[in-house]
């Protein structure tokens, strides 16, 4: 079992910075790609941001120059720094990750609980 676990969600006022983080633990042999997904009300899930285990990332446009994700592979741990904030940057942000359990076996994906970041105009 693995389980992802969040924080540093919260409220800021737009053009302030959040710092998100997500812990991975359990029975993982390895972590694929690592990213954060968004959930604003009356929207769908969207990707904000990722990064391989080989420290390549991919950003949705409209963070791009803003966010900076992360990852330590290390600790499986991975963040999502959020600088400039706007209010469309509300939402439920999710953490995602891609794992493989043993040597060579198949990989399952994992979703963290959710944090909510709130920016104010």
């Amino acid at each position: 079992q693995v389980q992802l676990v969040e924080s540093g969600g919260g409220l800021a006022q737009a053009g302030g910075s959040l710092r998100l983080s997500c812990a991975a633990s359990g029975n993982i042999f390895s972590i694929n790609t690592m990213a954060w997904y968004r959930q604003a009300p009356l929207n769908g899930r969207e990707l904000v941001a990722s990064v391989s285990s080989g420290g390549n990332t991919n950003y949705v446009d409209s963070v791009k120059g803003r966010f900076t994700i992360s990852r330590d592979n290390a600790k499986n741990t991975v963040h999502l720094q959020m600088n400039s904030l706007k209010p469309e940057d509300t939402g439920v942000y999710y953490c995602y990750s891609n794992v493989q359990l043993s040597r060579g076996g198949p990989t399952f994906q994992y979703w963290g609980q959710g944090t909510q970041v709130t920016v104010s105009s």
